[in-house]
């Protein structure tokens, strides 16, 4: 375990870098002069004069790198402010990592009005040493009037400047979100904020602010929003913190919608209070007869024996469990984002609790209103999320919601065209659409005698495979998300009629004679030209859907190829001559561009747009 922290390098210092991403959800490197701060991340509360676990304890026993304390606490108490100034907050707080402060706005909610005034109290912020202090913005509650958050939207903003000023390049400071429930006022204030700066100096965080009345009510539909509305405008290069928000629960579904720091002191409110947190919920130890979850500091406990504990010594047994639980559940979530399951996690976390239920499914609704700023920013979401990966889907009732499920079909409607050109060397349009169902994945085994028997049949044959995500090309039967759906021998599509027109008219294949087979189960002699011909139509309608290759540039590119197949007669190298040009990959279906290829393709493209002649290309796939 690290002793003390590194400063990173000076022309690093507010960077924030992201490494890896799952739609919104990212990974994140932010820069400071205590060390880099790996996000998504938790600062724990520290109230210097109340410490129920202390923060060198927080850095040796649990890894946090990164806490949160009140400047105006330590401003007010004057033996602390004097400590702070002479010593500095790390050495007050002994913790070696990055020390991030409020301002005073929460304590204003909470009391009334502060006693400081906003140069003030960013100059004690820059003078006790933190690394990012907060400016003194107003707490915008969710009972005020429109007029009274417009107000502090507006006023908040006007301090922005002053405040900045005031910080220079000592301190890097938060420039906070306010809004309440309004999302047009939470864009208008993201927006503000963003571009709020003083000599070049912008704010290096955001925090979104007022939240907290909204967590003590469960009213996370309202939190969703607000954080969708205020994301809809800030900037991607700086990290987004969603002020006091800290319940385990409620990590997955905030990451997932591009959170990247939380701050919270419910593991110690919550253990003074005799509760534990868990990754569903919470629990009170007062009639506990077993431990509902587990961590290594309770496990050696039953709940009568911690009952029967002195009250401080319960509470900080507790605030530990509850410190564990929270670094288990972002350490999951950050092995969500790397593997490409954040939005799975949150689905199965919004299972934990009506409310939040109630916010993921809002969530799922909000991307069809064209007004709304949150709506914005869902269908921002799902645009960026990658729409193939290599795990397997979950079957649940919001599969066909979850993000890269909808791009993937929206790729495929926007981008995948009918052939024009069959296996028999004729050319013209489809004469019939054969839908197959019935049959399990992998389906080039399940359905490729029988979609053999029907192109030898009929060679201007589109065939359509009905998986548990829509209707999908049998080019593209080894493509993810349609082929890697768990339980489609559990929940067989096709156990009853089906109205294709819709979907087929979609992708151009509207008033053509449908014929829906199941698959036969008797082998089928090989056609080399008919399998050669359906190869090439996969790497064709690959590179339209995924690349947005138009399909006749995908043609003159595959035109005289030569394919390296592997033992099982997979396609493994696609070549023009000896240049390389893609690989088709095993673990998920999609194609992997070599340099040439990609440079073939390029120039392709660019011909075709400066001679305006892409589309009258003749398609020969």
């Amino acid at each position: 375990m690290e002793s003390k922290s590194s400063p990173c390098r000076p022309q690093d210092l507010g960077k924030f870098e992201v490494t890896q991403r799952d739609g919104a959800a990212r990974l994140g490197k932010f820069f400071t002069k205590h060390g880099v701060l790996n996000t998504p991340a938790l600062l724990p509360v520290v109230n210097p004069n109340i410490l129920t676990v202390e923060p060198r304890s927080l850095w040796d026993e649990f890894g946090f790198r990164a806490l949160i304390t009140n400047s105006y606490v330590i401003w007010k108490n004057e033996i602390l402010r004097e400590r702070a100034t002479k010593e500095g907050i790390h050495e007050l707080l002994d913790f070696p990592g990055v020390i991030m402060t409020d301002s005073g706005t929460f304590q204003s909610y909470v009391y009334g009005d502060v006693e400081v005034s906003v140069e003030e109290i960013v100059k004690f912020q820059a003078t006790i040493g933190v690394d990012i202090g907060t400016m003194l913005d107003v707490f915008g509650r969710p009972d005020m009037t429109r007029k009274e958050i417009e107000d502090a939207v507006r006023i908040t903003a006007e301090r922005a400047t002053k405040s900045l000023q005031v910080a220079d390049t000592k301190i890097m400071l938060n420039g906070p979100i306010q809004g309440g429930l309004h999302q047009d006022l939470r864009a208008k204030s993201a927006k503000m904020m963003a571009e709020s700066e003083y000599q070049q100096s912008n704010f290096s965080i955001h925090p979104i602010g007022g939240i907290v009345p909204l967590m003590e009510s469960q009213r996370y539909h309202d939190l969703s929003e607000i954080i969708l509305s205020s994301s809809s405008e800030l900037p991607a290069n700086r990290p987004m913190h969603i002020f006091g928000c800290g319940h385990p629960m409620l990590f997955p579904m905030c990451i997932a919608l591009g959170a990247d720091l939380f701050d919270s002191a419910a593991y110690a409110l919550f253990a003074k209070d005799g509760r534990l947190l868990s990754e569903e919920g919470t629990y009170r130890i007062e009639s506990m007869v077993e431990w509902p979850t587990q961590s290594s500091h309770i496990s050696p406990y039953t709940p009568a024996q911690v009952r029967a504990m002195s009250k401080p010594e319960r509470t900080s047994l507790l605030a530990r469990h509850n410190l564990e639980v929270t670094q288990r559940e972002l350490a999951r979530c950050r092995e969500a984002v790397r593997n490409g399951s954040i939005w799975g996690m949150a689905e199965r976390r919004s299972h934990s609790s009506p409310h939040l239920r109630e916010a993921f499914l809002g969530i799922i609704r909000e991307r069809t209103d064209p007004n709304e700023p949150s709506a914005k920013r869902i269908r921002s979401i799902i645009r960026s999320t990658d729409p193939i990966r290599p795990s397997s889907e979950p079957l649940s009732e919001d599969l066909l919601h979850r993000p890269h499920i909808i791009h993937a079909n929206s790729l495929l409607v926007q981008r995948w065209r009918p052939p024009g050109s069959w296996h028999d060397g004729s050319i013209g349009a489809p004469s019939r659409v054969v839908v197959m169902k019935g049959g399990e994945p992998p389906w080039r085994a399940s359905y490729g005698s029988t979609v053999q028997r029907v192109l030898k049949e009929d060679p201007r044959t589109v065939v359509m495979i009905d998986s548990l995500i829509g209707l999908v090309p049998y080019s593209l039967e080894d493509l993810s998300p349609w082929c890697r759906v768990e339980g489609s021998n559990i929940h067989p599509i096709g156990t009853k009629d089906a109205d294709y027109s819709v979907d087929l008219e979609s992708m151009g294949l509207g008033g053509i004679p449908v014929l829906v087979l199941t698959p036969e189960g008797s082998e089928y002699e090989q056609d080399k030209s008919i399998l050669a011909w359906i190869d090439r139509c996969s790497f064709v309608d690959k590179l339209s859907v995924l690349c947005a290759v138009s399909p006749a540039i995908g043609c003159e590119i595959t035109d005289e190829i030569r394919v390296r197949r592997s033992n099982t007669n997979r396609p493994v190298n696609v070549y023009n001559g000896e240049m390389h040009l893609f690989s088709p990959r095993l673990n998920d279906g999609g194609i992997s561009l070599a340099l040439h290829g990609a440079k073939l393709i390029h120039e392709a493209m660019k011909s075709a747009r400066d001679n305006d002649e892409g589309s009258t290309i003749t398609t020969t796939k």
